[in-house]
């Protein structure tokens, strides 16, 4: 919303379906994330009918995939794309973007804050490890498959994942296969 604001692009989209049911992204939502984040940016200052909603995406690619078939539909056809993401999804988006759209110039844009800044009532610390575990083994996991693109993983990297993991912040990882 404050991208916008601040003249960062003529439409926005707000992307994501039902957020999770049964699992640590479980919230107490009655929404979809896309309304959620709507109702945010509406109360921030963005005029309701220069908001988009894609209601249906349960995964990052398909946050990409489906806002690009939106736009398309729309015949709404950008430039450059600014993508607004969580600081540590910034990865995983980025690894998406060249398998979902390869052509489209994009930005990614996080709000600059520490780990302990990042933690609220409702995400707490276990909570935000335990799902960015899930998100950074994603990204080995789905470059190997091709759903992104593979990226590298230095070696401290992977040891305190390991380090993590033994420490049983495992609730969002996937079977690796």
């Amino acid at each position: 919303a404050d991208l916008f604001i601040r003249g960062y692009g003529a439409t926005l989209v707000c992307t994501g379906g039902v957020a999770h049911q049964g699992d640590v992204l479980e919230t107490s939502w009655e929404k979809t994330e896309a309304e959620m984040y709507a109702d945010v940016a509406i109360s921030r200052g963005v005029p309701r009918e220069r908001i988009l909603l894609e209601t249906r995406a349960t995964n990052t690619a398909e946050n990409i995939r489906f806002a690009r078939d939106l736009l398309s539909r729309r015949e709404i056809r950008p430039r450059n794309i600014v993508l607004a993401v969580k600081p540590f999804m910034r990865r995983r988006v980025w690894a998406t973007l060249p398998i979902e759209w390869p052509e489209m110039p994009a930005t990614l844009a996080s709000q600059q804050m520490t780990l302990d800044e990042y933690f609220t009532n409702e995400l707490g610390p276990e909570k935000i490890i335990n799902i960015m575990m899930g998100d950074l083994q994603r990204i080995w996991v789905y470059g190997r498959k091709g759903w992104s693109a593979p990226q590298p993983l230095p070696a401290e990297v992977r040891e305190a994942y390991q380090k993590l993991a033994a420490l049983g912040f495992t609730k969002h990882l996937i079977a690796e296969e």
